[in-house]
């Protein structure tokens, strides 16, 4: 008889039995499946890493790329094709044609990029340096075809395909390798890869022109600005006009850009970001200086010209020919010198006085802001003579003439005269001082200190234009010889 141990384990394995399997176990599971694929996988045979060619999908859309061109061949002469009528563009039956080209060209792509890592590890023991100096995978499958299994590149002309900087390095390094000739049966292999990316390359051109031949019809507002060629290219690359159209013009831009190869030489030069677009007749015909602003320019417009067409708003092109023109307009604007500047003439000297305004106020505002008698004495000097100094702190003050005159003291006769008022002044005073009753004020004093008699009784009241009248119309002061006295005025 089972314990009661053994039968909770045996509940737990129906339990576990009857469970599905957990996804991480599952993807694990299919990861070494994968594993055990790729180990299986056999790199010597090309036919198993290259398999594009012969899908039955490549091999009809190649045939029918290849009837349409023939008949727009024969149909050229007599009718220049009709444009494509307004509305969805997904119901158009060119544009799908044109989609699954574009689909086809992307797989062309990835393929040659098998192709390539494919001849890459195969002549890597020839010439392990060659995929660092040539990065492009269809340059580098014609420079290891021309190649082959020669050892001395000085008798391999590689001019017609490289720049000629990258020749000289290759030719350079060629030398100094540490790679073996391949045996015959590897050599075969790479060939075998490199005359089937040119292949692939050969098919993916004539996609490509029978979509420049439709793009007139699909996209003709894109195709006026960029030209059929760049169109279609952007839209291959893409992936179709819907696709383009959803593309911000900075990703626009920047497609169909190559990475460049400097060879050691400087980057200033090196220009990033150039794609299809660099390449257009508008780009070509600007300046240098102002290419790289062009560029930005018809990336932008060709996207709102690519989101147009991929609705059909517009299916005459009349849009894009007028957004070409602007576009040249601007650069033409770009292009002109700026303005010289204007050299202002004098004005024509006047020699009459100018008129300036008169009257009270006028006057009044000279003598509040104008120079003071003493001022205008401090600013002069006499002829033949010290001039007298004052010193504040660390400065040094002239006197001028300021008691050259008269009994030698810093005043003058002007600066003793008294400042009349007017009668509203007198009163606007008397009210501000003492009050709205007019009484003298109590902090007035009776007593003056004067130069010529020493302290002097004196009437306050008389400063401000007051007098102090008796009943009987005298006046009184203090006088030296006695006292108080009063006078008849």
């Amino acid at each position: 008889m089972a314990t009661l141990a053994e039968s909770f384990l045996a509940d737990l394995e129906d339990l576990s039995e009857d469970e599905p399997m957990p996804e991480s176990e599952q993807s694990e599971e299919e990861a070494d499946d994968g594993m055990d694929d790729i180990e299986a996988f056999n790199f010597d045979d090309l036919s198993a890493v290259a398999k594009l060619t012969s899908e039955p999908r490549y091999s009809d859309v190649l045939q029918r790329v290849r009837i349409a061109l023939e008949e727009a061949a024969s149909t050229s002469g007599t009718n220049g094709g009709d444009r494509r009528a307004a509305g969805p563009l997904e119901d158009d039956p060119t544009y799908k044609l044109l989609v699954e080209c574009n689909r086809l060209a992307v797989d062309i792509d990835n393929e040659i990029a098998l192709v390539h890592t494919f001849i890459r590890d195969k002549y890597r023991p020839k010439f392990p340096e060659l995929e660092s100096l040539v990065h492009h995978p269809l340059d580098y499958a014609r420079v290891v075809q021309r190649i082959g299994n020669e050892m001395d590149l000085t008798l391999v002309p590689l001019d017609d395909m490289l720049p000629a900087a990258t020749v000289m390095v290759v030719t350079v390094t060629a030398t100094t390798t540490s790679g073996k000739p391949l045996d015959d049966e590897a050599l075969s292999r790479v060939l075998a890869g490199c005359e089937m990316a040119i292949q692939l390359d050969e098919d993916k051109r004539t996609i490509l022109q029978f979509v420049e031949s439709k793009m007139n019809e699909v996209a003709p507002n894109l195709s006026a600005v960029v030209g059929t060629e760049i169109a279609a290219k952007l839209m291959g690359v893409a992936g179709g006009l819907l696709a383009l159209s959803r593309m911000p013009a900075c990703n626009v831009q920047s497609l169909g850009a190559k990475r460049k190869t400097l060879a050691g030489f400087s980057a200033t030069t090196a220009q990033p970001h150039q794609g299809f677009i660099s390449s257009c007749a508008i780009v070509a015909q600007t300046p240098p200086s102002l290419r790289n602003k062009a560029v930005r320019l018809i990336a932008a417009k060709g996207t709102l010209l690519a989101r147009k067409d991929a609705y059909g708003e517009d299916p005459s092109g009349a849009y894009g020919a007028e957004m070409k023109a602007e576009v040249l307009r601007k650069i033409e604007k770009w292009q002109e010198p700026p303005p010289a500047k204007q050299v202002k003439p004098l004005p024509v000297p006047d020699a009459e006085a100018k008129k300036r305004r008169g009257g009270r106020r006028l006057r009044k505002m000279k003598e509040r802001y104008g120079l003071t008698d003493m001022r205008k004495a401090a600013n002069r000097m006499m002829f033949n003579q010290a001039e007298e100094e004052w010193v504040d702190g660390d400065d040094v003050i002239g006197l001028g003439v300021l008691g050259k005159e008269g009994s030698g003291r810093l005043r003058i006769v002007a600066s003793q005269q008294k400042q009349k008022l007017s009668a509203k002044a007198q009163k606007k005073f008397k009210a501000r001082m003492y009050g709205s009753s007019g009484a003298t004020s109590g902090l007035s004093s009776s007593l003056a200190f004067t130069p010529v008699q020493g302290i002097e009784l004196e009437n306050p009241s008389a400063r401000f234009g007051m007098d102090l009248d008796t009943k009987d119309g005298t006046q009184s002061y203090f006088s030296q010889f006695g006292g108080f006295r009063s006078v008849k005025k």
